[in-house]
Formats: C-alpha cells, structure tokens, sequence
C-alpha cells in the first residue's frame, strides 16, 4: 500500500437517537462532539437518523403509508393544472 493516501482510522460512536442505542467502532468518520464510552475514554460522536436498532427491516416493525395523504400533498404543492394540461 502506497504511504499517505489512506484517511486515518479511529473508534468513534455512532448514536442513534430514534432507538436511544450507542455504538462503539472504527471509522474514518471525525466529528468536533465528543462522548465518554463505558470504558472511561472519550470518543467523537456522529449522530445518525437509523441504525439496526431502529430500522423497520431489522426490527420487524413495519409503519404504515399514508399514500393518499401523500398524493394530496404533491397536488397542493405542484397543483393539478399541470397535470391537465396535456
């Protein structure tokens, strides 16, 4: 391996707020938040919106679609004239 290419490797936690879940684990990510770990040392923290704590897939939850509330949404915002008009 070429020497000086490669970005820097380090543990970081990542912390799903949906599920209230941390983990610790290697990553190239950095962030200017830090947290103190279990083990006592202090970790950047990056802040995700999923993980397999909270994901429906893994959780084997499944959420229901609103498709028509959705379909009325995209009318309001883009109005039916253009569609209309062909």
């Amino acid at each position: 391996m070429r020497v000086g290419i490669h970005p820097v490797s380090r543990p970081v936690v990542y912390r799903d707020r949906a599920a209230d879940v941390a983990f610790l684990t290697r990553s190239t990510a950095d962030s200017a938040r830090t947290i103190e770990w279990e083990d006592g040392n202090t970790y950047p923290v990056i802040d995700v919106e999923v993980s397999s704590a909270s994901h429906p897939f893994y959780t084997g939850t499944s959420r229901v679609m609103d498709s028509a509330g959705r379909v009325e949404r995209f009318e309001r915002r883009y109005g039916r004239a253009a569609s209309s008009t062909r």
